[in-house]
């Protein structure tokens, strides 16, 4: 069982920046896959950021590229969410979300996935 604990949400002026952390239960976290995930009022949960151990790569939804970095600590057991340049439309809930091995069959992109849930934390981007 991995247990997951986020924070650094709050809110932030339109513009600004956030840290996201996750910290992670587990002896075996340098190989877990990660990923942060988020959901607005009255939307699904949408993907965000991945760093896969299982396929050495990171990922980003085209809406955050180029202004939210994903990076983990290994010897923290934590992975951030670098969020910069916000904007109201990045108001939501943010999860992060592990799993012990994505299979090839599986993707990092797909909150279906992921075996094991923080709580969430919430930001707000206001005007």
């Amino acid at each position: 069982q991995v247990q997951l604990v986020e924070s650094g949400g709050g809110l932030v002026q339109a513009g600004g920046s956030l840290r996201l952390s996750c910290a992670a239960s587990g002896r075996t976290f340098s190989s877990y896959d990660l990923g942060w995930f988020r959901q607005a009022p009255g939307k699904e949960r949408e993907f965000v950021a991945a760093n896969s151990w299982s396929r050495h790569s990171t990922y980003y939804a085209d809406s955050v590229k180029g202004r939210f970095t994903i990076s983990r600590d290994n010897a923290k057991n934590t992975v951030y969410l670098q969020m910069n340049s916000l904007k109201p439309e990045d108001t939501a809930v943010y999860y992060c979300a592990a799993d012990h091995g994505l299979s090839p069959k599986q993707s990092p992109k797909d909150k279906d996935d992921y075996d094991y849930w923080g709580q969430g934390t919430q930001v707000t981007v206001s005007s």
